[in-house]
């Protein structure tokens, strides 16, 4: 980040004194991605000057790369010969990306300034679920022939390969349909008149237009894979998702679940652009809605009020247990999402999941209960209270019920929120710690009614 503070402080510098010319040596020494990142924080006029100082090529790669400001921005400047240009140098799932991203007015005229093939693959793009395989692939990629010589097979790589998002992994098609995948270094070590059906694997791993885009990443993960090959309901491929692509599907997914877990509605803009109203309406309806949970834990506490008058030194162990049981349930729900969210858990993992959590949660609160113990006896001083022993025992138990039920809870939930298709990741720390904490006060209370004497009469 330093690195491109100090490209971005560089570009503002040679904009300001019009070093056009070492603005332009610059650009050609950098990353389009670091460019990218250093032209965001310059003015609508310092923006525009600075990129009209791009190579053709490296403006294109700069532009897939920058936020939707500035990219709008820089539309609105051009010309519509230089959209044509810039979005004729795009990939085609970069173009999609982007349009499916701006308002209707831009929308209408980017598709009115680029010709007719890539407005038809970026509107069927388009057609394509948000989240499925068929709204990140790219048509753009190699199929070569059965019957194709490998000699034949690299005078078709060097005629189209510069314009696909691959070269390394060919796949061989009969009809539109996937037959099988070839990839260029077996070609390479082969004789130039072997043919590429002797050469190709027919066990393709391949996943369908409408799979989960999460889904597809894993896959490329799981085979480690740089491309894989996307087919429609009639196994006809249609595109391939590269490895790029699963890179930044992970990515989004992983901060959305993080956003998720501390109930914030997911949002994929940068914290610093969003402004406090928009951060206000992904925070407030949630804090709204844990506020009102929160009323069962203040209705439990109404419901034994005698009881805490009966006998004041339980109020001062609510926090640690309450605190115990919340701590114990986001253990396992994060551990539980996270499993779900990598596909190491599935649904009918569902028995092992809880059978485990069980043994766990019944070491943890074994573990931790002659702590809790020693510490409500010597350290709280309960050896100094008529009934102290017996209390400190009925925190210990309660320490024990409440990690058993925390941990099963944790686990449950994000498992039927899988079940009934929403994300586990909803099921996260702030409802687990209502939860539990409703559940760890009911037992406190139970056992304290029964055991201590003040209470028990």
């Amino acid at each position: 980040m330093e690195e491109n503070f100090d490209l971005h402080e560089q570009i503002k510098t040679f904009i300001e004194e019009r070093h056009f010319k070492d603005l332009q040596v610059l650009f050609s020494e950098a990353n389009a991605i670091d460019i990218a990142e250093a032209l965001y924080g310059l003015s609508e006029k310092e923006l525009i000057l600075a990129f009209r100082v791009l190579p053709k090529e490296q403006a294109a790669e700069t532009f897939a790369a920058m936020e939707r400001e500035e990219q709008e921005m820089l539309i609105h400047s051009f010309t519509d010969r230089e959209l044509y240009e810039m979005f004729g140098e795009l990939g085609l799932d970069d173009a999609a990306e982007i349009v499916s991203e701006m308002p209707a007015n831009i929308v209408a005229r980017i598709l009115g300034s680029t010709d007719r093939s890539t407005r038809h693959y970026i509107n069927k793009l388009l057609l394509y679920p948000q989240d499925s395989a068929g709204s990140i692939m790219t048509p753009e990629y190699i199929y070569l022939r059965q019957g194709m010589t490998v000699e034949e097979a690299f005078m078709k790589i060097r005629l189209v390969g510069l314009d696909k998002e691959t070269i390394y992994t060919c796949y061989v098609t009969e009809n539109r349909k996937l037959v099988g995948v070839v990839s260029v270094r077996s070609m390479l070590i082969a004789d130039p008149s072997t043919k590429v059906g002797d050469l190709m694997h027919e066990n393709i791993i391949s996943v369908k237009t409408t799979d989960d885009k999460e889904f597809v990443a894993g896959q490329i993960k799981k085979y480690g894979y740089l491309a894989i090959p996307v087919v429609d309901g009639e196994d006809k491929l249609v595109g391939i998702v590269t490895i790029d692509d699963a890179i930044e599907v992970i990515e989004e997914e992983a901060n959305e679940d993080i956003q998720m877990i501390t109930a914030i509605t997911p949002d994929e803009r940068p914290y610093l652009r969003s402004g406090a109203v928009k951060i206000w309406k992904q925070r407030v309806p949630w804090l709204v809605l844990l506020m009102l949970l929160s009323t069962f834990t203040s209705k439990i506490l109404g419901m034994y009020e005698g009881a805490l008058s009966a006998c004041i030194v339980l109020n001062s162990f609510i926090p640690m247990i309450m605190g115990t049981g919340g701590n114990a349930g986001s253990q396992a729900s994060v551990t539980i999402i996270r499993g779900l969210s990598l596909g190491e858990i599935k649904l009918r993992d569902t028995l092992r999941v809880i059978w485990k959590e069980l043994r766990v949660s019944l070491l943890c609160g074994l573990t931790i209960a002659p702590v809790t113990f020693l510490k409500a006896m010597y350290l709280d001083g309960l050896y100094a209270e008529p009934e102290g022993f017996t209390i400190a025992i009925v925190i210990s138990v309660t320490i024990i019920v409440t990690i058993c039920a925390a941990k099963l809870v944790g686990a449950i939930l994000p498992v039927l929120a899988k079940i009934v298709h929403l994300d586990p990741a909803v099921m996260a720390s702030p409802f687990i710690t209502v939860i539990v904490d409703a559940l760890s006060l009911v037992v406190y209370f139970t056992f304290a009614s029964m055991f201590v004497p003040a209470l028990a009469g």
